[in-house]
């Protein structure tokens, strides 16, 4: 394992994923958000019924270590009573790009990565 993080998010308006996004990226505890422009037809189990929304996606890399404050943060930040959080492990990667992840979550840290 390497340490490192990629966390699933979905919000309800793209407005919304872009003011969470940008937070948790200027309190450097995510190294990128990346907002899926699209939006994702969500289907699921709301208190005892079957609901449908569209909702918009945000994949954010980070690293284990940051993830309870990144959870805080968005979880303070999210209008929805019960947010999905999900944090899947990064199991490998390009050395430079993860290398960039651990230098962009640290304070005054990290260079600029493109097409992150």
């Amino acid at each position: 394992m390497t340490g490192k993080i990629v966390v699933l998010v979905t919000f309800g308006s793209a407005r919304e994923a872009r003011r969470v996004a940008r937070a948790v990226v200027d309190a450097r505890l995510a190294a990128c958000a990346n907002i899926v422009a699209s939006p994702v037809k969500s289907i699921y189990r709301w208190k005892g019924k079957v609901e449908t929304a569209s909702e918009v996606l945000v994949v954010i890399k980070s690293t284990q270590r940051r993830f309870p404050a990144l959870e805080r943060e968005i979880r303070r930040l999210h209008s929805y009573e019960v947010p999905e959080i999900v944090a899947l492990p990064i199991v490998a990667g390009s050395k430079a790009y993860l290398e960039w992840i651990e230098e962009a979550v640290r304070d005054g840290g990290g260079k600029d990565a493109r097409g992150s």
